[in-house]
């Protein structure tokens, strides 16, 4: 146990309670609508399965004949090809990424289209729109961006205000008092939850910053300034066949892949045109697992293949927390987000129902601070530190600072006529 500066712990008690003002009432939609996205692959599943399983029956046709049945369903040519691994599995062709992604389905026995499936026609892409953008568009994003932001403050500054002083002792950490009246009851549960998941916060954060535009550019562009991303073959830009011959067909790219027996979900990405190459990798969130391979397409030549070694330190880091964010570790990780995303909720509901029986009428019960408190420098610097990594939580700091400049003005004026 540490002895804490009361004054600094106004201070950031103050600041805690502006960060859950601005960000709570997202908090609850963003950790509703995360949970709910968890149940994506269980929903959608039974939905899909029409256009996904097939019967098998008599002898499936040539993957190269899929291909040429597939090309006409797509509004640009299929990129991918996903491997079947089930006799009764169709064969999925794949043009497009993220939110123009499609997949047309191949039923290998009867030579037929069975159905096509884009992400962005699901509920399930609604319900990742309003968790992600709030169903605004550019303009929602950067609000949840924004709020996010701001969940780093909260949780840094919870931690520091709830921490137990000596006399509390260890105690503290997991008291609650349930005989003192609702709105301690709904603090304490807000603190002790709070507190005991708020490593998890952090790390469940962390991976929903890729996916926002002003911090996940800037991260996008420290990673090519440093030279932390993707390999630039990863994706096989700038690999080129030699044109010679006839082309490689699809089949025997699926036989070479099946050989390779790779973890998880195998795919071939398919030539552009007739300079384009073959690919061969594999998706897995056992990330040390994945593996590309690129081939000429008349020669069957390796050009070159990548391990996940090969990938920079900032995307390995980048891709580990995402996909710890989307709980797709295993059931472990999928459960675990499940009940952060429960008790993240939890707590915020708790605060503010803790907030509206403490809350004077008519006014925001902003807590006081000493006037001649004044932060030190290391406290200060941190928030320029946090500032500069996320800006909008910086520029949204230098709003409220003006805000409270003017304010102060303002009422030394008053007090002066």
């Amino acid at each position: 146990m540490f002895k804490k500066d009361n004054k600094l712990n106004q201070w950031l008690w103050k600041w805690h309670f502006i960060a859950g003002v601005i960000s709570l009432p997202f908090v609850i939609l963003l950790a509703i609508t995360g949970g709910i996205y968890l149940f994506k692959d269980t929903y959608e599943a039974p939905k899909q399965a029409h256009i996904k399983v097939v019967t098998v029956e008599g002898e499936a046709m040539s993957y190269q004949e899929q291909w040429q049945l597939a090309k006409p369903s797509l509004h640009k040519a299929p990129n991918t090809m996903e491997v079947p691994t089930e006799a009764n599995q169709a064969t999925a062709f794949t043009s497009g990424m993220f939110s123009h992604k499609n997949s047309v389905y191949v039923n290998p026995y009867k030579g037929e289209v069975t159905g096509r499936i884009s992400p962005k026609d699901s509920d399930m892409n609604t319900v990742r729109k309003l968790h992600g953008e709030l169903l605004l568009g550019k303009f929602g994003t950067k609000i949840v961006e924004l709020i996010a932001s701001w969940l780093f403050v909260l949780i840094i500054t919870g931690i520091y205000v709830f921490w137990p002083g000596k006399k509390e002792g260890i105690k503290g950490f997991f008291r609650v008092r349930f005989k003192q009246g609702k709105r301690i009851l709904f603090r304490d549960l807000h603190t002790v939850f709070g507190f005991w998941i708020s490593v998890l916060l952090l790390m469940t954060l962390a991976g929903g910053m890729p996916w926002t535009d002003v911090f996940g550019s800037s991260f996008k562009w420290v990673q090519g300034v440093t030279n932390t991303g993707f390999p630039k073959t990863w994706d096989a830009r700038g690999l080129k066949s030699n044109v010679d011959g006839n082309a490689i067909s699809l089949d025997e790219m699926v036989k070479l892949a099946k050989a390779m027996d790779l973890k998880g979900e195998v795919s071939i990405g398919l030539p552009k045109d007739e300079n384009g190459v073959y690919s061969i990798f594999n998706t897995t969130f056992d990330l040390g697992a994945q593996k590309r391979f690129h081939f000429d397409q008349y020669s069957g030549k390796q050009l070159v293949n990548h391990n996940w070694e090969d990938v920079g330190i900032l995307m390995r880091g980048r891709m580990w927390f995402m996909a710890f964010h989307q709980g797709q570790f295993g059931t472990w990780n999928w459960v675990l987000m499940i009940t952060v995303a429960v008790l993240l909720a939890f707590i915020a509901i708790a605060a503010l129902i803790s907030y509206l029986k403490r809350k004077p009428d008519k006014k925001w019960g902003t807590p006081k601070v000493p006037s001649q408190f004044k932060a030190g420098y290391g406290v200060m610097g941190f928030i320029v530190l946090l500032g500069i990594v996320f800006p909008l939580f910086g520029a949204s700091v230098l709003v409220i600072a003006l805000v409270e400049f003017f304010r102060k003005r303002t009422k030394k004026e008053q007090a002066l006529i």
